[in-house]
C-alpha cells in the first residue's frame, strides 16, 4: 500500500513569467490529505482555488494555462511536472500574478526546492489508477497519437519530428519515475529562431532569453538577423554562437533534449487527470493542446472504469 504525500514546509520562488515577462512570486504550501494540486492568485480580491484537472484548463497555446477570464494561471507544466515526478499528492501553490516563473525552462529548479524542504508522509491511501487494458488515442489537429499499455509502474517513451530542420526525429525514455530527477528535469524548453518574432508579435515568450530556452537555428544568420537578434535579446551581436544548431550560451544536456523535454511537458500535463497513473505511455509528437485532450480522455475512462 502507498501513502499520500505533501511537503514538509512551504516555499517561494521569484521570477519573470515566459510569456508575459511580468516577476511573480509563487508559494508552494503543504496541503491536507485527499486535497490534491490546487493553484489560486493572491493578487485578485475575489480569490479561486483552481484543482489542478484537465477539465479546469482552459488554454494551451505553448503551455498549460488553468481558469479563464481573471483568474487565469498560465504555464503551469514544468511545477507540475516536478510535483509528478517527486510523487506527490498534495499541494497548494499560490501567485502573486498570472503565470508561473520560468527560472531556467525546465523544472529542475522546482526539483530542487522540493527536495531541499522534503516530504511527509501522510495517513491517507494513495489514489493511484492502474491501467487495465491497452488504450489507444489520436489527436488529429496535431497529428499526436498516445498508446498506454498496462503496467506496474508510470513509464514513457516519447517520439518527437521536425522534419526540415536541425532537431529532426528524436525519442526519449523514462523507464520509471525513479530517472526523472537526472535524465528529464533538467531539460529545458526549446524554440525556433524562426518563430521568435511571430510569438513576440502575439504577446508571447517576452520572459524568454537565451537562459531559459534552447533556441535552434537552421540556417547561417545574416547580419541583418544578428542584428535584429541583438535588439530582441539585449545582448551585443558578437556574444551570439551557432553550434549544432543551437543558438546560445550553454549547450543541450543531452543530444536529444526536446524529445526529453516534451516528455518532461507530458509528464506534467498528464497529471492533470487525476490521479496517479500506472501504465506504459507511448506518445508522438506531443504538445499541450493534445496533451490536455488526452488526459481529459483518460480521465474520463477513468470515471467510466472505477477500481477499488
Amino acid at each position: 500500500m502507498e501513502y499520500q504525500t505533501t511537503i514538509q514546509k512551504e516555499f517561494r520562488v521569484t521570477g519573470p513569467g515566459l510569456h508575459t515577462g511580468r516577476t511573480v512570486t509563487v508559494t508552494v504550501k503543504p496541503a491536507f490529505e485527499d486535497f490534491g494540486i490546487a493553484f489560486r492568485r493572491t493578487d485578485r480580491t475575489n480569490i479561486v482555488t483552481q484543482h489542478a484537472l484537465a477539465e479546469n484548463v482552459g488554454a494551451t497555446s505553448r503551455g498549460t494555462t488553468l481558469g479563464s477570464g481573471r483568474q487565469t494561471i498560465a504555464t503551469i507544466e514544468h511545477l507540475m511536472s516536478a510535483l509528478h515526478g517527486m510523487r506527490i499528492d498534495n499541494a497548494l501553490i499560490e501567485l502573486d500574478g498570472g503565470e508561473v516563473p520560468i527560472i531556467d525552462g525546465s523544472s529542475r529548479p522546482w526539483m530542487l526546492e522540493l527536495t531541499r524542504v522534503g516530504l511527509r508522509t501522510m495517513s491517507a491511501q494513495r489514489h493511484t489508477y492502474n491501467i487495465p487494458e491497452a488504450l489507444h488515442f489520436e489527436f488529429k489537429d496535431t497529428g499526436s497519437v498516445f498508446d498506454v499499455e498496462p503496467s506496474d509502474r508510470f513509464s514513457v517513451h516519447c517520439a518527437i519530428n521536425f522534419p526540415n530542420s536541425v532537431i529532426g526525429a528524436q525519442e526519449a525514455d523514462m523507464n520509471d519515475l525513479s530517472e526523472y530527477s537526472s535524465g528529464i528535469a533538467p531539460c529545458r524548453t526549446f524554440v525556433f529562431l524562426h518563430e521568435i518574432e511571430p510569438l513576440l508579435h502575439f504577446n508571447l515568450i517576452k520572459g524568454g532569453s537565451l537562459d531559459n530556452a534552447l533556441v535552434y537555428v537552421n540556417k547561417e544568420l545574416t547580419p541583418r538577423q544578428l542584428k535584429r537578434l541583438g535588439k530582441i535579446f539585449n545582448k551585443d551581436i558578437n556574444n551570439f554562437r551557432v553550434h549544432d544548431g543551437v543558438l546560445n550560451t550553454t549547450n543541450p544536456y543531452f543530444p536529444n533534449e526536446p524529445a526529453r523535454h516534451k516528455l518532461l511537458d507530458f509528464v506534467g500535463d498528464i497529471r492533470l487527470a487525476g490521479p496517479m497513473i500506472n501504465g506504459h505511455f507511448s506518445i508522438y509528437r506531443p504538445g499541450h493542446k493534445a496533451n490536455n485532450a488526452f488526459a481529459r480522455f483518460l480521465s474520463n475512462y477513468i470515471k467510466d472504469h472505477p477500481q477499488e
